[in-house]
């Protein structure tokens, strides 16, 4: 087994702890994990200066959708102390036109005061299609987006909007690096987990069955044991 590392686990735009709540007591036996507040900044850059702040002087990174943009920034301002990276259902891409256009509209929604109507929009693009009737799953969804609230929303959106195309970055990337995405995830499908696979040498890439976006939640047993594989690469 490799030596034991601090894991920084990352969420995704609009979501809390909870995104990874299956994953915590996985993971705890390999290393002490912290789940990072991206709440507080407007720009992908920002948030990621924030987390390498209260991080460990090393550690193995975890990101999902946003998550993982925020992942790839991190790697990019301090290459020497991410050991391992993993990419959940995330992208390399640019926001295009037409998402930030959505994106501007539904931060004006939930501005407005109709944050629940956001969500009621957001969920099915979030699963799977076979779970848009998991009541249990849009509990926890709707759960996130409280403990995320309007403004930290907003902001979090405005970063994606503004993000860069991070693609010329990776092939600098030397870490093991773990690419995992769900079959069916529709906002970011597995073309794009391929684009950054064929990116990051030696990186792999896992496709998840029967799983969209939000795959930490989706199918957590086949999630763990991605990270509990990728941990113990050489």
């Amino acid at each position: 087994m490799n030596e034991a590392l601090p894991i920084v686990l990352v969420p995704g735009l609009n979501c809390s702890a909870r995104l990874y709540a299956e994953q915590i007591p996985a993971l705890w036996p390999h290393g002490a994990v912290m789940v990072a507040d991206h709440r507080h900044d407007d720009t992908i850059p920002a948030i990621a200066r924030r987390i390498l702040a209260s991080a460990a002087p090393r550690f193995a990174l975890v990101g999902l959708s946003m998550g993982g943009f925020i992942a790839m920034e991190i790697v990019k301002q301090a290459p020497e102390r991410v050991r391992r990276l993993a990419l959940l259902d995330t992208n390399a891409r640019a926001d295009t036109p037409e998402r930030s256009e959505n994106r501007r509209g539904l931060n004006a929604m939930a501005e407005s005061g109709r944050f629940g109507a956001v969500i009621d929009i957001l969920f099915p693009t979030f699963v799977h299609r076979r779970r848009h009737g998991d009541a249990a799953l849009k509990a926890i969804v709707r759960t996130m987006a409280e403990e995320t609230g309007v403004e930290a929303f907003v902001r979090q959106q405005n970063a994606l909007i503004d993000r860069v195309d991070a693609r010329p970055y990776l092939k600098s990337i030397v870490c093991p690096t773990l690419v995992l995405v769900g079959d069916g995830d529709l906002l970011t499908p597995p073309e794009l987990s391929q684009e950054i696979v064929d990116s990051i040498h030696g990186a792999k890439l896992v496709v998840v069955p029967n799983c969209g976006h939000l795959s930490t939640l989706e199918q957590p047993e086949a999630v763990n044991s991605a990270l509990l594989d990728w941990l113990d690469w050489t």
